[in-house]
């Protein structure tokens, strides 16, 4: 999985930003890629 896919998944709504906040925990993406799919800081 990566950045591109992620936000692409993201945008079509099949991600939720849930998940994408546990791509960013397992180290898929940073927190600074969180913020520009979702427009929130990633919060722990």
């Amino acid at each position: 999985m990566t950045f591109e896919m992620i936000k692409r998944n993201y945008e079509r709504k099949l991600w939720n930003k849930q998940m994408v906040a546990v791509a960013v925990a397992k180290g898929v993406i940073t927190a600074g890629q969180y913020k520009e799919i979702t427009g929130e800081d990633y919060k722990e």
